[in-house]
């Protein structure tokens, strides 16, 4: 049977390697996205607001997908927000596709803010959980709008009679412009603009993360995980860390990124220095790099998600995953991170995105 998917969120970091992914696989992929993108050879686009429940009732109403992948998500004033905004696109795309009787396969894509909480709470060391991660702990006592969106796969599961899996990733690296969540996109901006001025690669984060164990997750990886769980029966209905396969400390990868750039690496000096504080002055400079460099895009907020990147590297704990629970039942994907940091920089030099 010709497999057929939704991927919702397909111009986004995860959801377009997964397209990438699923098409090399032979499946036909349907790509939705308010604003989806042309670049993906097979991709059928199908643009709509989440959010508008007939609009996107209409949209899907010629489209009856074997698989559901969710890997989008809309960022909030507030948690309270987060929670209303993130379940209802989750309850509205399933809600559209019931009728059909189609889907047999729904995959979620959270994150490690499971474990952590809202990013309130770990950007202020409120929660902080046991590491290495792992699928088994207990939600925490908390709100948090990744419960909410699970909550809803696991009710419309059980109305519909599909199967799921929800996935995990830690600090996903890939290309997507205008993404809110980039640290690899923002470390490469960061590092281009320390090159052009003569400022240090300053390390922004906290010591606890500097010499710390951590992992990160490549988007190819994700998208290999993502494409293994749908199709391994013995696989479904069940939560899924999901990172690279190796671990790594900043201290030494800061170091790999900063030589990759011809920079000079600065490490952890007993201060937090935030990004978003360094780059707060670096609109205008960005754009006279674009326009000296030839960039495709001059404007910094469509490249670098700062605040983002300084919730991850400010962490007052490491923070790695285990990967137990996949390897056992037959996932065995590696990728190496320095090599996740060093192929997106190269791809993103190749496509003008920097000098």
């Amino acid at each position: 049977m010709q497999k057929t998917a939704l991927v919702v969120g397909a111009t986004g970091i995860g959801g377009s390697n997964l397209a990438a992914e699923l098409i090399k696989q032979g499946w036909t992929v349907y790509g939705l996205a308010r604003n989806p993108r042309d670049d993906i050879p097979g991709l059928r686009p199908v643009a709509v607001d989440l959010l508008d429940q007939a609009a996107l009732q209409t949209a899907l109403a010629d489209i009856a997908p074997t698989n559901v992948f969710l890997t989008t998500w809309m960022r909030q004033e507030n948690e309270a927000a987060n929670i209303r905004v993130n379940g209802a696109l989750v309850r509205h795309v399933l809600a559209a596709l019931a009728p059909k009787k189609s889907v047999r396969h729904v995959s979620l894509v959270t994150g490690l803010k499971h474990y952590l909480g809202p990013f309130d709470s770990y950007a202020s060391g409120a929660t902080l959980p046991q590491t290495p991660l792992r699928e088994d702990q207990p939600r925490l006592p908390v709100e948090n709008f990744y419960y909410e969106q699970e909550d809803e796969l696991f009710k419309a599961a059980e109305r519909d009679g599909f199967s799921w899996n929800v996935h995990r990733p830690h600090t996903v690296i890939g290309k997507a412009v205008g993404n809110a969540m980039n640290m690899g996109t923002t470390l490469a901006v960061y590092a281009s603009i320390c090159k052009e001025t003569g400022r240090p690669f300053q390390w922004p984060g906290s010591q606890a993360q500097w010499e710390g164990i951590s992992d990160v997750t490549d988007a190819r990886q994700l998208a290999r995980q993502l494409v293994w769980a749908a199709d391994a029966e013995a696989a479904h209905n069940t939560a899924f860390n999901t990172a690279n396969g190796d671990v790594f400390r900043w201290q030494w990868l800061w170091g790999q990124l900063a030589t990759w750039f011809g920079v000079e690496a600065a490490g952890f000096d007993g201060t937090v220095r935030p990004l978003e504080q360094a780059m707060s002055g670096d609109h205008a400079v960005w754009r006279e790099i674009a326009q000296r460099h030839g960039l495709v895009e001059p404007d910094l907020n469509r490249l670098a998600s700062a605040w983002h990147s300084d919730l991850d590297l400010g962490r007052p704990i490491e923070v790695m995953t285990d990967m137990t629970r996949s390897r056992k039942l037959g996932f065995t994907a590696y990728q190496s991170t320095e090599e996740s940091f060093t192929d997106l920089f190269a791809q993103l030099r190749a496509e003008r995105l920097i000098p």
